[in-house]
């Protein structure tokens, strides 16, 4: 929109007319006070800090709720072939839990 303005104000002053003075003015020139502006914004992000602080806290404290153990159904380890590297899976290690 700016460009359109500034060629008709060429045109205008091609065609020999007093060309236009043309002055942007920005979003900081309007007239509010930034200080409290600033001061608002900054209360608002305290005020969340302390609800997002509260609440974390919150949650953290009630701890895990504990599932029962799910039944040893017989069809969940149903192996027919032996593992290359034993009976155990390639990641658990019942020697290992067992001495705990």
């Amino acid at each position: 929109m700016a460009t359109s303005v500034k060629r008709s104000g060429l045109r205008l002053a091609g065609a020999g007319a007093k060309q236009l003075s043309l002055k942007r003015s920005f979003a900081s020139s309007a007239n509010f006070d930034e200080a409290k502006e600033a001061s608002k914004w900054e209360k608002i992000t305290y005020a969340g800090i302390a609800t997002c602080t509260v609440l974390a806290i919150y949650n953290l404290s009630h701890g895990h709720h504990e599932f029962p153990e799910p039944p040893p159904y017989p069809y969940l380890h149903i192996r027919n072939k032996e593992f290359p590297w034993g009976p155990d899976g390639l990641f658990e290690n019942k020697k290992k839990h067992a001495d705990h």
